[in-house]
């Protein structure tokens, strides 16, 4: 009997400064994606913790920390609070169309406009309409652009005011990279209710789970990860439970907007 993939061969990058915690270094391991069997490999690792980017799987390796942690909401379980139906109710005139991984000029200006907002000076600042092609069209694997738009009239689309690059893996949706309108009126909270529609999404396909990539403990940016509950978080023996104590948003800007 044969493996359905040849095993990969990895990589490790060289530590650089870690962009979550201060006076931190980060490192990864990652592989390619290539070949028949790219998505195979890619659920097959995304359930040990790897993320895509592009052709490549990676996740954290850093040896002097383990604050990166893989999690996924547990889609059929979840059910929304107070502020997030009220979120879904205010949005749901919201046109969302799942296309094809094809960069358009639209998509580009919105995540530019993100970018200057909400990631001034970031690592993906200086990104021009090439590298934002590269990072939606160079998908061995099963992607998706999500595109949330305001009503379409006369005839005509909405504008585009979100979008999210998603993978459909065996188990369920990969949540890429999500952009959107940060400062459109009567629209607060749309990186929140991308990710309620994700859930959402997943549920109706009876795939279990949304994968939200890592949750970084001590990181005031990523602790909005832990409004989804119920979640798992994965660990040296496998996923399990995220502890109550860890889903407690402690900081309440967090809870403006995801």
């Amino acid at each position: 009997m044969t493996a359905p993939f040849r095993f990969p061969r990895f990589f490790v990058t060289s530590p650089s400064p870690c962009p979550y915690l201060p006076g931190k270094q980060e490192r990864k391991v990652f592989t390619e994606l290539s070949g028949q069997h790219a998505g195979e490999l890619n659920d097959a690792l995304g359930r040990i913790g790897f993320r895509r980017s592009q052709s490549v799987a990676y996740r954290p390796s850093c040896p002097s920390c383990t604050a990166c942690q893989s999690v996924r909401v547990v889609a059929a379980e979840f059910e929304p609070n107070h502020s997030q139906r009220r979120l879904l109710k205010r949005n749901a005139d919201l046109e969302i169309s799942a296309c094809r991984p094809w960069a358009t000029d639209e998509q580009y200006d919105l995540l530019r406009r993100y970018l200057e907002t909400r990631h001034p000076g970031g690592g993906m600042a200086q990104m021009d309409e090439h590298d934002y092609a590269d990072m939606v069209e160079h998908s061995p694997v099963r992607s998706y652009v999500i595109e949330y738009r305001e009503p379409s009239s006369g005839g005509r689309p909405g504008e585009l005011i979100g979008a999210c690059i998603t993978d459909q893996q065996a188990d369920g949706l990969s949540m890429i990279y999500s952009y959107f309108a940060a400062d459109r009126p009567g629209r607060n909270g749309l990186g929140t209710f991308i990710i309620l529609d994700h859930i959402r999404r997943a549920a109706a396909a009876s795939l279990p789970y949304v994968y939200l990539g890592y949750w970084v403990k001590g990181s005031a940016r990523m602790e909005y990860k832990t409004r989804y509950q119920p979640m798992e978080i994965l660990g040296p023996n496998g996923w399990h439970p995220m502890p109550q104590a860890e889903a407690v948003t402690k900081d309440p800007r967090i809870l403006l907007d995801a």
